[in-house]
């Protein structure tokens, strides 16, 4: 499989049917669902899990996979992650990115001066914080306009108002 991105992971069973609770990492927790083949595992070796049906469950999403038919077999899963591929992401609109897509950009400041590349993000409720790993760790609220300046994709490229310093 190409270009796999992380979406989840299965947390545990749910009932004895072989259905599993899913911690989902989309928005809404409910969209993990309309993504079917699933690749679980890692990205180095997926396997694929055909998603035979699922719902929301409180805050988190249980799901019946073909194949895993008693509860057994859904604890054996918990812990996998559940991956799918890039492409079957729809296009972002305008000003929005997908948090995959930043992972490995370089930084770079307003004045030029290379801050380190895009770890990860985080998300605090106010806003999202970019974990940019470089000369040091750094952290910077992914705010279009105020701190980010410029994001291309293209050029695998984030410009930032910030103190290099701070």
């Amino acid at each position: 499989m190409s270009s796999l991105v992380e979406v989840g992971e299965i947390v545990g069973a749910f009932g004895v049917l072989g259905w599993v609770k899913v911690r989902s990492y989309t928005d809404p927790p409910a969209n993990i669902l309309k993504y079917n083949p699933w690749a679980l595992g890692s990205s180095e070796a997926p396997r694929s899990a055909k998603l035979v049906e699922g719902r929301p469950q409180g805050a988190a999403v249980v799901a019946r996979l073909e194949g895993v038919d008693d509860r057994d077999q859904a604890i054996a899963l918990k812990g996998t992650r559940i991956l799918v591929p890039r492409q079957c992401f729809p296009e972002a609109s305008p000003g929005t990115y997908y948090w995959a897509d930043l992972i490995g950009l370089d930084v770079v400041t307003v004045a030029g001066v290379s801050l380190g590349k895009v770890r990860g993000l985080l998300e605090t409720g106010a806003n999202d914080v970019l974990d940019i790993k470089g000369d040091r760790d750094r952290l910077i609220p992914f705010v279009v306009g105020e701190f980010v300046k410029n994001v291309n994709l293209v050029e695998s490229l984030i410009t930032v108002d910030w103190d290099p310093e701070f």
